[in-house]
């Protein structure tokens, strides 16, 4: 069936070589404008400051919080903070670092491939909910269900895999919170001696890993447009929505809704732009448009995919994960809509954040480094924020084992 997939795809670049050759430059152009320029700074910084035991030290200091509620190592919330800045596939890249180097188990990488797996703030604030529907406060609206659901699906996904650690799982004391910084300084001094490369060296393999992996998710970029003009052009794609169309006909969904369905399973942007330019109800643009970012599209999938070559971790759960991901999302931002959530909210985030304010007042696409410097400002204050709730995660534990103590002494 691959095969016969494989030689259908040939025959039809042949006979559309026009149009495959245009889809290929428009996802070379996307690649060089936005992904390359804003992605390369993150995955060199991921890089340095694993080699530099940066990532293990906030691992012992974000423990308390990781631990209870997603059953993954501290060190989860860096590919967690990584991937809000970032996006995709920014947490599949550091998570298979993390399994290479032992700093998560199989399952541990699975859990957290479940949740970090999400889009950034500014693609959903400026170019979906700005740029595809010209309305501001529907970023609100996807990212409060986007995240809501990605916050569900991690709190879920702490069951997976218990039965195979059934043999290996501990009871752990509560975390002491005197003395976790210098501990976490212990650890990071541990980690940069194990590492024991020099900076030059550190820099230079930091470089070379990351332009491969860009250079690999170029392709896979380039090929996915292709793929989904040529499917579009020689009509194949009308052949394939028929199951969904009935789907749509049942539940009464727009029909016009179908082929933007067919183009978001396989991409993420040309799905939600074809979902923003379909004549249907808002609603269910929007919630449509909502669940093919959660689902992130097939086109990230095998980004992920080919990241993850190197290590054990499956794809199954990382399938199922995003499926869920889409249903909740698209679930709650039909909740949310029915409540209102939207303008004076859109309006306050767009007052503190340049770049969704420079979307909001429609002065047209924001430079790469203006997205780069508000992503690194978003990561900063992720990580402190991680930071002081897992202080107090901690704190409270911390009391409550202290509490339980004394009613047992007494």
């Amino acid at each position: 069936m691959l095969a016969a997939m494989v030689v259908i795809f040939t025959i039809a670049l042949v006979v559309y070589p026009e149009e495959g050759f245009q889809a290929g430059v428009a996802g070379l152009k996307v690649f060089l404008d936005v992904v390359f320029p804003s992605l390369l700074p993150f995955f060199i910084l991921s890089e340095l400051m694993l080699g530099f035991g940066v990532v293990h030290g906030l691992g012992v200091l974000l423990e308390p919080l990781m631990k209870p509620l997603f059953s993954v190592p501290g060190c989860g919330a860096f590919a967690l903070s990584m991937g809000l800045a970032a996006g995709y596939p920014m947490d599949a890249v550091i998570t298979a670092r993390f399994r290479e180097t032992g700093m998560c188990t199989r399952i541990e990488g699975e859990r957290l491939l479940a949740f970090t797996n999400t889009a950034d703030p500014l693609f959903m604030f400026g170019a979906v909910a700005v740029g595809m529907f010209e309305s501001p406060e529907l970023g609100v609206l996807l990212a409060v269900a986007h995240y809501l659901s990605a916050f569900l699906v991690g709190v879920s996904f702490k069951l997976w895999g218990r039965r195979q650690e059934a043999g290996t799982r501990r009871n752990e004391p509560a975390p002491a919170v005197r003395g976790i910084f210098r501990r976490a300084y212990r650890e990071m001094m541990k980690a940069r001696r194990e590492d024991g490369r020099t900076f030059g060296r550190l820099l230079h393999d930091a470089v070379t890993e990351s332009i491969n992996t860009l250079l690999m998710i170029c392709g896979f970029i380039m090929f996915f447009a292709v793929l989904i003009e040529i499917l579009r052009v020689s009509g194949i794609i009308r052949v394939l929505g028929w199951p969904i169309a009935l789907i749509y006909h049942v539940f009464g969904i727009h029909q016009t809704l179908v082929n933007p369905t067919l183009a978001g399973l396989l991409e993420i942007d040309i799905g939600t732009a074809q979902t923003a330019a379909a004549v249907a109800p808002l609603l269910q643009k929007v919630a449509l448009a909502s669940a093919i970012i959660a689902w992130s599209g097939l086109a990230v999938h095998a980004q992920v995919a080919s990241v993850l070559t190197q290590t054990d971790i499956r794809m199954s759960p990382y399938f199922l994960a995003r499926f869920l991901h889409a249903v909740l999302a698209a679930f709650f931002t039909v909740v949310f809509w029915g409540l209102g959530l939207g303008r004076p909210v859109a309006q306050t985030l767009a007052a503190v954040a340049p770049a969704w304010a420079a979307w909001a007042q429609g002065t047209g696409p924001v430079p790469w480094w203006l997205m780069l410097t508000s992503s690194m400002r978003t990561w900063i204050w992720l990580v402190v924020a991680l930071v002081a709730v897992s202080l107090v995660f901690a704190l409270v534990r911390r009391i409550g084992s202290s509490l339980r103590y004394a009613r047992a002494r007494t």
